[in-house]
């Protein structure tokens, strides 16, 4: 059975190997200090929500983080599901799933009107499993980077 809970910073040691193994999933070198640091900063600030998967054993095996947005248009915060992240031996056993369905319950209980997220364009079995959730794509806008 897979447990969902809130990352406080005394669980920097489970979250940590996991926003280090999300970063190399998108091709960015491994830095458990770099890790560590950007999400000490995160409960410093208290700007994101993060959420712990644990598996039956209380290993910490997956991790997701959502950041509020403000929105004009509808005159509240969406989130963005900015992070979601399970570790490969982990996979297909519902935890992804899992911090999906937390995420939304929290957003819920927070009155948040909306969720949205991103990922890779080739990330095919994310986006199936998003779409199999309710998920649908945002066919209105397209998004736009600028290097600064």
């Amino acid at each position: 059975m897979i447990t969902i809970t809130h990352a406080t910073r005394e669980k920097l040691d489970d979250l940590v190997p996991l926003v280090d193994g999300y970063r190399q999933f998108y091709r960015q070198p491994s830095d458990l200090d770099g890790a560590r640091r950007f999400m000490c900063e995160r409960f410093e600030k208290g700007d994101a929500h993060v959420l712990l998967a644990f598996d039956d054993d209380n290993h910490a095996i997956g991790f997701a983080q959502l950041f509020p947005i403000p929105s004009t248009t509808s005159l509240a915060s969406r989130w963005i599901l900015n992070d979601l992240f399970v570790m490969p031996g982990a996979r297909r056993q519902g935890a992804g799933s899992a911090l999906l369905d937390a995420a939304h319950e929290l957003a819920s209980h927070h009155g948040v009107p909306q969720l949205m997220l991103r990922t890779q364009a080739d990330n095919e079995t994310a986006k199936a499993r998003y779409r199999a959730l309710g998920w649908r794509r945002d066919e209105d806008f397209d998004t736009y980077l600028l290097t600064v």
